[in-house]
Parts: C-alpha cells; sequence; structure tokens
C-alpha cells in the first residue's frame, strides 16, 4: 500500500521539483531556443500559454494529444501519458512503449507532478478543468504550461451544459490541423508539422476520390447498449461524414454525444452503421462484437436495415473522437461507402 504524504509537502515538494526539471531537462541554452523560434506564445482556448523554450518533459492526459505528440516524433520527450481507449496508433507502438502511462484513465495530479513536468496537454477542457487531473491555473501557477486541443473549445462549441457538450457550428479539420501546428511550433519542430498536416490531407483527398454518398445515412455508436451514445451533427463523426458526402442519421442533434433512445433509431433506420470498437472497460457493449451482438438479438434493432444487411464499418474510439485518427475514420468510413456499393 502507498504512503500518502501531506497534501502541503506534496506540492511544495512538487513545486521544487518542476523547478529542478525546468533547469535540468526543460532550460535550453539561447542558441538551441532561438533557432526553435523559442519564446512562442499559443492563443489557446482562452488562455495565451508561452514557452521559453521547447518542452523536454511534456505529460500527455489523453489519447488523441499523446498520438499527434508521438506522430511528430516527440516521445523521447514526453515524460508520462493518461487516458487511454484504444491500442496505440499503428507505426507508434515503440514510440509509446518508451513513455510511462501514469494511469489508463485520468491520474491524479500528484502523479502528474512526480513526473516533473514542463508542458501538460490535453484534449478536452474537461481534462484541464474542474473535476478533472486539475485546473489549467493550478498547473501555471507551478510554472508549468498547458495545452488544450483547439478542437474542443472552437467557435461554437459549449462545455458547460452538460454531458460532452454541445456544438453550434460544425468541427472541420482545419481544428486538428491546428493542433498539430501548435505542438509543432512549442516544441521547435514547426517543419514536422507542416509535413504531418501535408500527408494527413493527401490521405484524406485519396480516400474521398470521386466519391459521391450524398443519399446514404450513417449512425455513430460510441458505446452504452441501454441507452446509447450517439454522434449529433456537428464532431468528429460529423466531420468524416460532411467529408464523404453522407449523412447524418442525427444531423437534427447538436450535443456531442446525446443518448438516444433505440425506437428513435428504428424511427431512423440508418443505412450504415458506425461502430466504436473500444477496449476500455467503462459502459455496456464497448467492444464492435458486443455492440453487433446487442443489434442482432435486441427486437428494437434487429430489423433495421443496416442489422439486417450487416452494414457495420468499425471504428477505433480515438478516430470518433478530433484527433489524427479522424483521418483513418475518414478512410474507413469511405472503404466501407464503396464495399457496400454506395460509391457512385
Amino acid at each position: 500500500m502507498p504512503v500518502l504524504r501531506a497534501p502541503a509537502l506534496v506540492l511544495v515538494s512538487a513545486l521544487l521539483l518542476t523547478a529542478c526539471g525546468g533547469t535540468r531537462s526543460g532550460g535550453a541554452d539561447p542558441a538551441t531556443s532561438a533557432a526553435a523560434g523559442h519564446p512562442v506564445t499559443l492563443d489557446n482556448c482562452g488562455h495565451k500559454v508561452t514557452l521559453k523554450s521547447p518542452p523536454k518533459r511534456a505529460v500527455s492526459l489523453n489519447q488523441g494529444t499523446t498520438e499527434i505528440l508521438f506522430s511528430l516524433g516527440l516521445a523521447d520527450r514526453t515524460a508520462g501519458t493518461a487516458t487511454w481507449t484504444d491500442p496505440v496508433m499503428k507505426g507508434l507502438e515503440k514510440a509509446d512503449a518508451s513513455v510511462p502511462r501514469l494511469a489508463g484513465n485520468n491520474p491524479s495530479f500528484e502523479r502528474v507532478l512526480d513526473a516533473e513536468p514542463d508542458f501538460v496537454t490535453a484534449s478536452f477542457v474537461s481534462t484541464l478543468g474542474k473535476g478533472g487531473v486539475a485546473t489549467r491555473e493550478q498547473f501555471e501557477k507551478l510554472g508549468v504550461p498547458t495545452y488544450v486541443s483547439p478542437s474542443d473549445c472552437s467557435d461554437g462549441k459549449d462545455n458547460d451544459n452538460g454531458g460532452d457538450g454541445s456544438r453550434s457550428e460544425p468541427l472541420t479539420l482545419d481544428a486538428v490541423y491546428g493542433e498539430i501546428r501548435d505542438l509543432g511550433r512549442a516544441f521547435g519542430v514547426e517543419e514536422r508539422g507542416t509535413e504531418l498536416v501535408a500527408s494527413l490531407k493527401k490521405r484524406v483527398s485519396t480516400a474521398t476520390a470521386g466519391l459521391h454518398a450524398s443519399d446514404v445515412s450513417l449512425m455513430y455508436w460510441f458505446a452504452n447498449s441501454q441507452s446509447p451514445y450517439l454522434a449529433g451533427c456537428c464532431g468528429a463523426p460529423g466531420a468524416i461524414t460532411r467529408t464523404v458526402g453522407a449523412q447524418n442519421a442525427f444531423a437534427d442533434t447538436h450535443d456531442e454525444w446525446p443518448q438516444i433512445n433505440w425506437e428513435t433509431v428504428a424511427d431512423r433506420d440508418p443505412d450504415v452503421i458506425v461502430i466504436g470498437d473500444l477496449t476500455r472497460k467503462q459502459q455496456t457493449a464497448e467492444t464492435a462484437a458486443a455492440k453487433i451482438r446487442f443489434q442482432e438479438s435486441n427486437p428494437a434493432t434487429r430489423n433495421l436495415t443496416a442489422v439486417k444487411k450487416k452494414r457495420y464499418v468499425l471504428l477505433s474510439g480515438q478516430a470518433m473522437n478530433p484527433s489524427v485518427r479522424t483521418i483513418e475514420g475518414i478512410e474507413k468510413v469511405a472503404a466501407g461507402l464503396r464495399d457496400f456499393g454506395f460509391a457512385k
């Protein structure tokens, strides 16, 4: 059983560790900083984030930001990761194995500080807000800059109405590309960010070339069998749907992931069901296999057109949230539409 330390001592020791960590690993000589374009100031979700030198001990609190850091070749400057819903993206296994996982879900504030971070990133406002790991202000009081994915605080995103928030404006892939560019600048690898964005855009163009599916309705099911979380109009699934030229069965719903009953789903009768294939164990029917078993046996869903014709597209949870994996989502949905004979 671990020894519990008094909170006051924890914060004092963490402050000292962070200060020492900044001097030892976060400090770069003037030539290095100048070459990397530092100091850098980012406008991020209503915060001005200034980095005097490129981070050397970043902690990423969500899988989405972690996979961007790894894709930019920054595993050697990442001191810890947390909150995983899926196996790491293909091609990043070696990078992931080299970085400690602080927790499978939200780590404690103390656990993050023990990693001596000089920069903390998160995919969601809630991760660095009340009820999350800690607030941005708590980290900043200790001299640790923080960054939140702009996709979760972009124009039209309301995170204060409960659940996963809602959007009055559709998310675009530009928010994902913007995060990549921001992190490239923050770490002094701006060229890598530019190259990664260009490669992702090329993948999108290749996946959707000649694809026309304007009459096809898609439903995105993330989790839970009793009261399913289905995608509303304007998050990452909405961006995928618009990119492939299809229709979202719940485009009239602005909540990010509303819980919608199966009777309403039956009324909408989507042509294709996009299924979250999760490896976590928080809700019912997390895996794609469990979701398919449920749909094919449940009286309210077994007669859906997509179920009877087995029109399923399987996506990772990360592909259904704004991240580099959303590009993977576009590729898989586009491929599914072609396989089902919907491409014109």
